[in-house]
C-alpha cells in the first residue's frame, strides 16, 4: 500500500483485503490478474498464503456463500486453506509507477502526466498523457504498439493527423476518457475497452486503439 495506498481507488472499487487475516505471517505470494477457482488452486498446491490480484474477487457483498456461484466456492476455498485475497485495481492504476505508467514506459511515452486526475488528490487519477521522443506515422505507432505490448489483434479508428506526437493511454475500461484525452490534444488514445458507437465517434477526431 506504500506503493498503492488505498486512497487512491475509486469509489466505486473495492481495493484492499478480500479475505483473510492481515496479522497472519505470510512467505509465499501468488500474483495474478483475476482471482478464478484454478488461481486459488495454484496457490494450494504452491504453498502460497496470499494471492494478490489486480481485479477484486468482491465487488459487490455477498448474501449467502453455499458454492452456487464460482465467486462463492472460491471465498468458500481459500477460507477453508487459510489463503487470503489482496486487490490493488484502481488503487493501482492510478498512481504514478502503477498501471499505466508502466504502459507508458512500455510505448515510450515521455514527460507524462496523470490524464483525469483525482478530485482529492491532483497526483493521483486515472490514464496518462504525455510525448514521443520522435514523432511517427500512425501506421508505424500501431506496429510499435502491437509490438511493445505483443498485441495479436488491433482495433483502431482513422486519426485526425497521420503523425502521432501525443500519446494518452488508460488500461481497462478507459472509452469515458477519450473526449478529455482530445480536449488536452492527443494525437492517439490507447485502452482496452470501448462499445461500438464510443469506438465509431472518435473516427477522424482521434486516432483510437
Amino acid at each position: 500500500e506504500s506503493v498503492a495506498p488505498r486512497s487512491a481507488q475509486e469509489q466505486w472499487d473495492n481495493s484492499g483485503m478480500q479475505i483473510g487475516d492481515t496479522g497472519r505471517e505470510i512467505n509465499s505470494v501468488l500474483l495474478t490478474t483475476d482471482v478464478t477457482t484454478a488461481v486459488v488452486n495454484e496457490a494450494i498446491e504452491r504453498g502460497c498464503q496470499l494471492i494478490i490480484s489486480h481485479h477484486p474477487l468482491l465487488f459487490h457483498g455477498l448474501k449467502q456463500i453455499c458454492g452456487e456461484t464460482a465467486q462463492q466456492r472460491i471465498v468458500e476455498i481459500a477460507i477453508r486453506h487459510q489463503i487470503a485475497i489482496y486487490s490493488a485495481h484502481t488503487s493501482l492504476d492510478s498512481v504514478i509507477g502503477g498501471i499505466n505508467t508502466r504502459l507508458a514506459d512500455k510505448l515510450g511515452v515521455e514527460n507524462y502526466r496523470i490524464l483525469v486526475p483525482s478530485a482529492a488528490n491532483q497526483e493521483t487519477g486515472l490514464g496518462v498523457i504525455g510525448t514521443l521522443s520522435k514523432p511517427m506515422n500512425y501506421a508505424e505507432f500501431i506496429g510499435h504498439v502491437r509490438d511493445r505490448l505483443q498485441c495479436t489483434y488491433i482495433r483502431y479508428t482513422r486519426p485526425a493527423s497521420e503523425l502521432i506526437r501525443t500519446v494518452a493511454l488508460c488500461g481497462g475500461s478507459g472509452a469515458e476518457f477519450i473526449p478529455e484525452a482530445i480536449v488536452q490534444g492527443a494525437d492517439v488514445y490507447i485502452t482496452a475497452d470501448c462499445k461500438y458507437h464510443e469506438f465509431q465517434d472518435a473516427d477522424g477526431q482521434i486516432g483510437l486503439i
